[in-house]
């Protein structure tokens, strides 16, 4: 009997909810886990491209920011039609 009394004390502290009080729920998890494996598969993405750049500058490696800035402005070598 004495089960059943504790229980019975137990259930009004469970289903004390505040019907005033705001929380972000399933759907917030739902949206926070899809935001979170985005930014995983991104990540993965990101290193997959990074792994294919080569950072190792080339013999022209005086020459190359001055004809990048020539092209960049415009006054390049002209365009062949």
């Amino acid at each position: 009997m004495s089960a059943s009394l504790a229980l019975t004390h137990l259930v009004p502290l469970a289903k004390e909810i505040d019907n005033d009080k705001v929380t972000p729920g399933v759907l917030g998890f739902i949206v926070f886990a899809a935001l979170a494996v985005g930014v995983w598969l991104l990540m993965k993405s990101m290193n997959r491209h990074m792994g294919k750049v080569d950072f190792e500058e080339g013999p022209e490696s005086g020459t190359a920011p001055a004809a990048a800035a020539a092209t960049a402005s415009g006054k390049g070598e002209p365009k062949k039609a």
